[in-house]
């Protein structure tokens, strides 16, 4: 062990330096943490140590993993007496790894807390294994350096997160049968040795077929594999396997036993069997080099190793109120379940053990929201504005209409809270239409009349065009200077911009993503707007207000957000919602068209334009296929513009087109000269024309049905009654969506399939309801989160075992719970809420403002 006593002694100097004289040299040792962290590091690399002498020198390292990062003194001083406690049963320990009985001397609990006996275990023969969340997966029993970066790709870092890593199904393997026993007809599961295995490749369509021989002690079965001849190298004669499928004959009958493509897994050794077959089997999402058979073994030796010393951090109280299992007895059942559990409940992940994990992890997610909402209101002083200035009634009187009562309402509401001295965080919510950003207008010159900076962020470069050519009109008349930055552009015109908004010239500034970069500086940033909510997440929020000193916050919502999601990505915002649309407005009739109904499609939107009324044509556009939507939508526009459009004046509007273009069509479609806008989804939001009483919307099964009430809200916005015509031109829903999930899409005019009835099903319930509410909480039904939010959403937060469609129910008890947990514990400092505590900084405190928690 001189090894590791040279170890012990380079780290014991710098450790006892800084504890001497009452921890008055302190401050004078920089870089600590990183410097004990890599010498263990390197030693446990280096070597193999015993079971005792590891567990200890990570739970050395673990003291010292955050030590460089702002730590209160009392806390420095109580990792410090634990380290040298930690050090002095290292340099005492013996080569088996037994430590001789030592005594804490007066020098080791210098300056520790109270709750150091955590710290410094008495000494023990048989350790306790070291918290899971300090263990890199690494060092895991079996695992080591290649297998580890295997499981990094699937997000397995340390062995807490492999605990957290659950089945994404279960196959019931409870009963094998015998090959001698199998039935024509069946379902079965089997196990037996590989013997002999043959490729064959047909000489029509290059198909090629791969016979394996599959033998146990009562007979042999033929296992066909269609297209996969890298079977060949995987599966040798004499390997163990496991086949589960239909059983079936070939053309000699009973003497010709066969499955074709059964599910197969490859045993391994006799000794780890019972792990893989003859019980309920948990089967996990996989990587190449990564199997489930490893999985398995990974999880039942870490469930092992850490029987009975896996802690809960949810206090006893909240255990016994929702008779909650542990959270060792829940991990262990949802990896290995037991043989009574119901297969259904398993996989749709409702099991008592299921839901408990799921609850603790929307626990931690919304204690760390009360935190920050705590912080915010209470902790945190902001910017109290004069709310009474002139400048919003100039403003009513430059507007053609009045505010409706709701908006009056809400307005009322964003004073109460900007005169106040803590920041304001709310929310807007209302249907589309109801006139969000009016109100919010008002909000930013309440900020500018002030003496601060307002900005607006949106989420697509035309819809901050489009904002800033209206604000620079009536901003201009009250004196006030409003500044669009750009993403991309001139370089001297956007360092011209930067300026002005560094110097405080610009009062109000619109922007994208662009606004939250790092070389963007504000002078006084005092409100932040965020407009179109469901592009932009908490974590982004956070970026923005980092760029004033506690400026208030508005966010708008154009998307009602269903209750899980408002409790989740917007958990920390107060509500507001404008629930009334202005008077005069007639609901949006929603029609939808079949493929051979296109040309009666056509004729309603042609009778509109020679009315004199203006319309859209929406074609699809996703990322992943975006360069084909778009070919395909020039195209199917010159056709119209050829055929039955031949005398209507049309206009193509496009992310792709350059600003002056995007201008240029946009006012003439404002002024009538364009009768028919042809677009893709960038007129999604914004876009404010009310003479557009018409909207089209080719292959609608493409969108979701959050993003089709979106565009439907771009007409309706005048007195007349407005349609929306929803074409279901050809293209399976199931198809589209696994062209998207295998990232090549083949461009809408290429999906052939008729549309599913699921899609229609989705359509359907978007003609009957005009309340986006009943909508969004519908789409997200059927889409799920990321789908519903697009797949560039960034601040939806990642859960390992909860599901926000399935487990609304459990999100909305752990979030009252947690809000009252933290309104009796601030600070969450009683000691049965240490665990808590630990594990909510551990998870959130990079990413959220805890306030008094962190």
């Amino acid at each position: 062990m001189e090894r590791l006593q040279l170890i012990v002694q380079r780290l014991s100097r710098p450790i006892h330096f800084a504890s001497r004289d009452a921890y008055t040299h302190l401050s004078a040792v920089k870089n600590l943490g990183s410097f004990v962290s890599g010498q263990i590091v390197r030693a446990l690399a280096e070597d193999i140590y015993p079971a005792a002498i590891e567990t200890d020198l990570l739970a050395l390292r673990q003291l010292f993993t955050d030590f460089d990062d702002h730590l209160k003194l009392a806390e420095r001083k109580r990792r410090l007496a634990g380290a040298r406690a930690i050090l002095k049963r290292l340099s005492s320990t013996d080569a088996a790894g037994i430590t001789k009985d030592v005594r804490p001397s007066t020098f080791d609990v210098e300056g520790a807390s109270d709750d150091l006996k955590t710290l410094t275990p008495e000494p023990r023969t048989s350790p306790q294994p070291a918290a899971p969340w300090t263990v890199p997966i690494r060092f895991a029993r079996g695992v080591g350096p290649k297998r580890a970066m295997l499981l990094e790709k699937v997000g397995v870092r340390t062995v807490e997160d492999a605990l957290w890593y659950l089945p994404w199904r279960y196959e019931d393997r409870s009963v094998v049968t015998p090959i001698g026993q199998l039935v024509p007809g069946a379902r079965a599961t089997i196990c037996g040795a590989v013997g002999k295995t043959e490729l064959k490749r047909t000489a029509r369509r290059g198909l090629t077929i791969f016979d394996v021989i599959v033998e146990d002690s009562t007979g042999g079965l033929r296992a066909v594999f269609y297209n996969q001849p890298y079977l060949e190298k995987l599966l040798k004669p004499e390997l163990r396997v496991m086949m589960s499928g239909l059983v079936s004959v070939g053309r000699r009958g009973w003497a010709d036993l066969r499955m074709e493509a059964p599910h197969y897994e490859i045993l391994g050794e006799e000794a780890e069997l019972p792990l893989h077959v003859g019980r309920i089997v948990p089967i996990y999402h996989e990587t190449k080099g990564l199997t489930s058979r490893q999985l398995r073994v990974l999880q039942k030796g870490l469930l092992d190793q850490y029987r009975g010393s896996l802690e809960d951090i949810l206090p006893v109280s909240l255990r016994d109120a929702h008779r909650f299992p542990s959270f060792e007895a829940a991990a262990a059942a949802a990896h290995f379940p037991p043989p009574a559990e119901n297969l259904e409940a398993l996989n749709g992940g409702t099991t008592a053990w299921h839901r408990r994990l799921a609850y603790e992890e929307f626990f931690l997610l919304e204690l760390a929201l009360a935190a920050r909402h705590r912080s915010v209101k209470v902790e945190t002083k902001g910017i109290q504005f004069d709310t009474q200035t002139p400048l919003v009634q100039r403003l009513r009187e430059l507007l053609p209409f009045r505010l409706t009562l709701a908006q009056e309402r809400v307005l009322s509401e964003i004073q109460h809270d900007m005169a106040a001295p803590r920041p304001m965080n709310r929310l807007i919510q209302g249907d589309v239409g109801c006139g969000k950003t009016v109100v919010a207008l008002c909000a930013m010159l309440i900020a500018c009349a002030s003496g601060y900076q307002s900005a607006l962020m949106v989420p697509t470069e035309i819809l901050a065009e489009q904002h800033y050519v209206t604000l620079r009109r009536l901003m201009q008349a009250l004196g006030l200077e409003v500044v669009w930055l750009k993403s991309g552009g001139v370089a001297k015109t956007r360092a011209a911009v930067l300026r002005a908004i560094e110097v405080g010239e610009a009062h109000m500034v619109i922007g994208t993503h662009a606004l939250i970069q790092k070389g963007v500086r504000f002078a006084h940033l005092g409100l932040a707007v965020i407009d179109e909510q469901h592009k932009f997440g908490v974590l982004q929020r956070k970026t923005f207000l980092e760029k004033g000193y506690h400026p208030d916050v508005l966010v708008l919502t154009a998307t009602p957000i269903p209750r899980t999601l408002a409790m989740t990505v917007y958990g920390d915002l107060d509500v507001s919602v404008i629930d009334a649309l202005p008077p005069g407005r007639k609901p949006v009739r929603t029609l939808l068209f079949r493929e051979s109904e296109r040309r009666r499609a056509y004729r309603l939107l042609l009778d509109e334009v020679r009315a004199g009324r203006q319309g859209y044509i929406v074609y699809p556009l996703v990322e992943e296929s975006e360069k084909v939507d778009l070919r395909a939508a020039m195209q199917a526009v010159e056709r119209l513009q050829a055929s039955e459009f031949l005398t209507v004046r049309m206009g193509l509007l496009h992310g792709r087109l350059k600003t002056e273009e995007k201008e240029r069509t946009m006012a003439a479609f404002k002024a009538g000269e364009i009768q028919v806008l042809a677009a893709t989804t960038v007129v999604e939001v914004g876009v404010d024309i009310p003479n557009s009483t018409v909207m089209l919307v080719e292959h609608a099964e493409r969108f979701g049905l959050a993003q089709l009430h979106q565009l439907r809200g771009r007409v309706g916005r005048g007195a007349q009654q407005s349609y929306c015509l929803l074409l279901m031109s050809g293209g399976s829903d199931t198809l589209v969506r696994g062209q998207r999930e295998q990232g090549r899409g083949g461009g809408w005019l290429g999906d052939l399939a008729g549309p599913s009835s699921a899609a229609r099903q989705r359509l359907e319930a978007l003609v009957k309801s005009t309340d986006g509410f009943v909508i969004a909480e519908e789409d997200l039904r059927l889409r799920g989160p990321g789908e519903f939010f697009g797949v560039r959403q960034w601040g939806l937060p990642e859960f390992r075992v909860a599901s926000l469609q399935r487990d609304g129910e459990i999100l909305d008890q752990a979030r009252k719970d947690a809000f009252r947990l933290l309104a009796s514990d601030p600070g969450l400092t009683q000691p049965s809420h240490r665990l808590l505590r630990a594990a909510l900084l551990r998870r959130w405190q990079a990413k959220l403002n805890l306030g008094s928690v962190s």
